[in-house]
């Protein structure tokens, strides 16, 4: 199996006199921006790891930012009709700097199933094919995905731009089967003659020989987390389920493609009707081919109206405002890009499209990081605070203890050695009140998240199956799936609500040990519940289209309504184990702490014994035991000032470099 290389240049190098993309270079500064913060927040973490000021929980949470900032992805789908240029304007934007198309972009039909790029370190270069008939199997494209034995792999040579372009053609390749066959595999149905395709004599059908295609290729921008769908026309978006109803509204942003020389066709309007139309989705529609339109008997001024009254007629059409309609042709900008003509580039009017993305798509991303970097940044920071002031109160109490023993007696001593130990027992005895208190937060936790759990889901997702019958189109199925998404809002609510009450429980059992004992326990606010419900009501939005009378031969196809259920198990299984694990970890962080401060506590009392008991055996050692004390409390001060200047400056390295690596981000936070 080959490996990736390492030795591939570190951005995209545009041809010389053409400026690189505004988006390739928005998302090379925000690798950059990534790995600037990276670096303070590892160097946070092994500081605060070196003085032993880093639990579980806190270091569950360290770890999970690293993670989200190692593999953030910025997704964009293009979707259109046959023929309209996707795979063009995707080697244009992105791929231009091979010196040739990179995607099969020829006349006629090219992209045959959908296609993501994307860039995976620990996955050798490789095309990756899914065969049309695992569609018979039920199995969803998530369920695929790891199980390498259902795809065939194809072997790309990241240096060789030709060999590349040999492997992609793949995607390209069709087979024929009977109209038996074309039904089961979603594409032929009696119900919609129009989009099936058309029979040969011999009565077979032509289909995509693929279902799913996935290029791991080792491209600066794909490594910098960019992925990129292609899809294929109408008839094979409707016909694979998790494309519509995972992929892309999942993605970040859809460009929409349509021919400037056909306008919005009935085939156009039915895709963005019935996979587009949703405004959840941030959505772009391009305006290819304008270079077709050009008229020799006509002037340059008139060829220009037209393509502006093809636009204002496209956005009024599809309802986006015109500022989203972008009216360009990828062909001639790929020609400017690869042999270097700006001003080609420029006439090719590609450059807004690209500057509307960079500016509307990368700020809202970082904003999302900055925010997730600043509260774990702060949450440790507030953690180490509570520990290093737990260990310095300590140390005062004992260096009074200390001080206060020169010049007294063994009788002296010896009351100091027995009030160590009562402290001692009276700690033991608050020990026994915290596992009592751990024993009432694990069941508590448990009821929390059995609300949550696979088992409970799978549970309301049979409940709906149940409701909806045999017959998944009658009157009361979309009324039974109103009522199954209630009951998910509701399963939420309560989980919510469970935990406010053990955040409760654990404030007032806190507040009364810290009284008593001297502890520093607090609790963070519970995990919001919000952004899990809008996925749940964007899931709602997605499945719920195809209960509608317009969808209803797609759910009466062969195999799509197990897909449906399977999708729609899979994507609220994912919410409710996100929700779940938030949770868990919240909780994970109070019982933490506890731990962390009783670890110290019994290290602080064993430390004032050993100190009793040297000051018994050597009257000398006193005053040597007092300066150790205070040379400790003097490293607890510096050590409290170089953590509040670490996470100072990793929180104002994310806020600062935010502005100034995407521009949108400081104007947004201006207006």
């Amino acid at each position: 199996m080959s490996t990736p290389r390492t030795d591939l240049p570190a951005e995209p190098a545009a041809p010389a006199g053409t400026p690189a993309s505004a988006i390739a270079q928005s998302l090379d500064a925000l690798a950059g921006w990534r790995a600037q913060l990276e670096r303070h927040i590892v160097q946070l973490g092994r500081a605060l790891a070196d003085q032993d000021l880093l639990d579980d929980g806190d270091g569950a949470v360290l770890a999970g930012l690293r993670d989200r900032l190692a593999s953030d992805k910025l997704v964009l789908a293009f979707v259109a009709e046959f023929s309209r240029g996707k795979s063009e304007l995707i080697n244009a934007i992105f791929f231009a700097d091979a010196g040739r198309r990179v995607l099969p972009a020829t006349p006629g039909r090219t992209t045959m199933c959908p296609v993501e790029l994307r860039h995976e370190p620990q996955l050798p270069p490789r095309l990756s094919l899914l065969p049309i008939e695992t569609r018979l199997r039920g199995l969803s494209l998530t369920e695929l995905r790891p199980r390498d034995e259902h795809w065939q792999h194809v072997p790309l040579d990241a240096g060789n731009a030709q060999t590349l372009v040999q492997a992609l053609g793949a995607v390209t390749r069709t087979q024929r089967v009977s109209v038996e066959q074309a039904v089961a595999l979603g594409f032929w149905s009696e119900s919609q003659p129009e989009d099936n395709p058309p029979q040969a004599e011999d009565g077979s059908v032509e289909v995509p020989a693929w279902r799913h295609a996935v290029i791991n290729y080792p491209h600066p921008l794909l490594q910098r987390g960019l992925v990129v769908i292609d899809t294929p026309g109408l008839n094979a978006v409707g016909a694979e389920p998790e494309l519509t109803l995972g992929m892309l509204p999942s993605a970040h942003a859809i460009v929409f493609v349509l021919g400037a020389d056909t306008g919005v066709t009935r085939s156009d309007l039915a895709i963005w009707r019935e996979h587009l139309g949703q405004s959840s989705l941030d959505r772009f529609v391009v305006l290819n081919k304008i270079d077709t339109l050009e008229d020799p008997l006509g002037t340059p001024e008139g060829v220009q109206a037209q393509i502006e009254q093809q636009r204002l007629t496209a956005a009024e059409t599809l309802g986006v405002a015109p500022a989203r309609v972008f009216a360009l042709s990828a062909r001639e900008a790929l020609a400017a890009r690869v042999g270097g003509d700006a001003a080609a580039l420029q006439a090719s009017r590609l450059p807004p499209l690209e500057q509307a993305l960079a500016d509307e798509l990368l700020p809202r991303r970082q904003a999302l990081l900055v925010q997730s970097a600043v509260s774990v940044v702060q949450q440790l920071r507030a953690s180490a605070s509570r520990r290093v002031g737990d260990r310095r109160r300590q140390h005062a109490e004992q260096l009074m203890e200390l001080r206060g023993l020169r010049g007294k007696s063994g009788a002296k001593l010896r009351m100091m050695m027995e009030r160590v130990e009562l402290e001692v027992a009276d700690f033991e005895r608050c020990t026994s009140r915290l596992v009592a208190l751990r024993s009432v937060q694990g069941r508590i936790l448990r009821t929390v998240l059995a609300g949550l759990s696979a088992e409970a889901l799978r549970n309301e997702v049979a409940t709906l199956q149940a409701a909806m019958g045999a017959r998944p189109l009658n009157l009361g199925a979309r009324g039974a799936f109103d009522d199954f998404i209630g009951r998910l809002r509701q399963a939420l609510a309560q989980s919510r609500q469970q935990a406010d009450e053990l955040r409760q429980m654990l404030e007032a059992s806190f507040r009364q040990l810290n009284t008593e004992f001297g502890f520093a326990f607090s609790l963070g606010p519970v995990p919001d519940m919000k952004h899990f419900e809008g996925e749940i009501e964007l899931i709602a939005e997605n499945y719920g289209r195809y209960l509608g009378i317009t969808q209803a031969w797609r759910l009466a196809a062969p195999g799509f309504a197990e897909q449906f259920r399977r999708m729609l198990s899979s994507k609220l299984r994912v919410v409710f184990e996100n929700a779940a694990a938030e949770l868990e970890l919240w909780s994970k962080g109070a019982s933490g702490q506890v731990e962390s401060q009783l670890g110290e506590r019994r290290r602080g009392f064993m430390r004032r014994r050993e100190a009793l008991q040297r000051v018994q055996a050597a009257a000398g050692d006193l005053e040597q035991r007092i300066a150790e004390v205070q040379a400790q409390e003097d490293h607890l001060g510096t050590l409290q000032a170089r953590l509040d200047a670490l996470a100072a400056e990793a929180i104002a390295s994310a806020q600062r470099l935010g502005r100034e690596v995407v521009p949108g981000l400081a104007a947004r936070d201006a207006a």
